[in-house]
């Protein structure tokens, strides 16, 4: 049976902005919950201090890694939160964000929020995924 998602938007402001407000799946039969990912190196090393639309990227790189690993994409996210600690310094940056997901035709049900530091000092942004196939 082949994945089925079904987009619950009672609004539409939200499309606009790359995001479902709920999202209906069925038909799968693995779920995989990843951990934030940030703008670490492979070898774990923070980079990117103070980019934020290169923290952006290489965060979703390396969200993409732990997809890739488990046999997916970013195609098959159904939830995305996103914490940062610069809430305007990330809308200034999103579209590196938007872009990503646009490409993968998805539009992941999605929380951001402001913290006031990420486990890593010097950490803008980490994104946190559900996924499903």
């Amino acid at each position: 049976m082949a994945v089925e998602r079904t987009a619950i938007n009672p609004v539409a402001w939200s499309v606009a902005m790359g995001f479902n407000q709920g999202e209906v799946v069925s038909g799968h039969t693995r779920t995989l919950y990843c951990s934030g990912q940030t703008a670490m190196s492979g070898d774990g090393e923070p980079q990117h201090d103070g980019d934020m639309a290169a923290q952006v990227a290489l965060s979703l790189d390396n969200l993409e890694a732990v997809l890739g690993e488990a046999g997916m994409s970013l195609a098959n996210l159904v939830r995305l939160n996103v914490y940062t600690t610069d809430v305007d310094l990330l809308f200034q940056h999103y579209g590196v964000l938007a872009a990503r997901l646009g490409a993968a035709r998805v539009a992941p049900t999605t929380t951001m929020l402001g913290v006031t530091r990420l486990a890593i000092p010097g950490q803008l942004v980490e994104l946190e995924g559900t996924a499903v196939a």
